[in-house]
């Protein structure tokens, strides 16, 4: 549910603060733009959840567009930061590239179940809710991208292999996100289960693993 609109008088306190305002609108509409869909949250709603005037959110972004925009980009810095800091642990600890990769798969699956956000967002976006800002995608994917080649000692002739197994990889940890309440149910599984997200990550990491070992072993 949405947060319900506060006081005008509660919204001094966070007016008076830049950076916290603009944390509050981006928060509001980050949640607002999952919740409704970017088509049906105005500016007003934003403001309103934000615990700002309506006309703030406009002050600091400009536009809806922009503010969109910059939700996005604060969601995917998160998701670049998260993968950068998997590849530098997995460079550092030298292990097996099985065991390299069984960590990625893992802390992947950690980022979006607590960042559920993002994954409504960029379901929202592929279904043509919301401008399309391809750039602001590409350049975490091609971060993520570069962490499995060198992770995994891919070199530039396989660079293609590589993208088709971090597809391979995102697909298989999405899916359940985003079907959660439509698919699984279908077919006995709980995602909010206790030790469902466990389950989950062990099945991911054997399947990807017993696909790919024989290829692993050309390097």
């Amino acid at each position: 549910m949405s947060a319900p609109p506060v006081s005008p008088s509660a919204r001094l306190p966070v007016e008076r603060n830049a950076a916290r305002s603009r944390e509050a609108i981006l928060d509001a509409a980050e949640r607002l733009f999952a919740e409704r869909g970017y088509s049906a949250t105005s500016l007003t709603d934003v403001g309103q959840n934000a615990g700002v005037s309506r006309g703030t959110p406009g002050y600091f972004f400009g536009s809806k567009a922009e503010l969109w925009r910059a939700v996005l980009e604060r969601c995917f810095a998160e998701a670049r930061a998260a993968v950068l800091a998997g590849r530098d642990r997995a460079l550092a600890s030298h292990e097996s590239p099985d065991v390299i990769l069984a960590g990625v798969v893992g802390d992947y699956f950690d980022f979006l179940a607590v960042r559920p956000n993002l994954v409504r967002l960029m379901e929202r976006q592929a279904l043509g809710d919301g401008p399309e800002y391809p750039d602001v995608a590409r350049a975490a994917g091609q971060e993520a991208l570069a962490a499995i080649v060198a992770e995994l000692g891919f070199d530039d002739r396989r660079s293609r292999e590589a993208a088709h197994l971090l597809l391979s990889m995102v697909a298989l940890c999405w899916f359940p996100m985003v079907h959660a309440r439509t698919y699984l149910p279908a077919i006995g599984l709980d995602a909010g289960a206790h030790d469902f997200a466990k389950e989950r990550k062990d099945h991911v990491v054997r399947l990807i693993l017993h696909g790919i070992a024989g290829r692993l072993s050309e390097r």
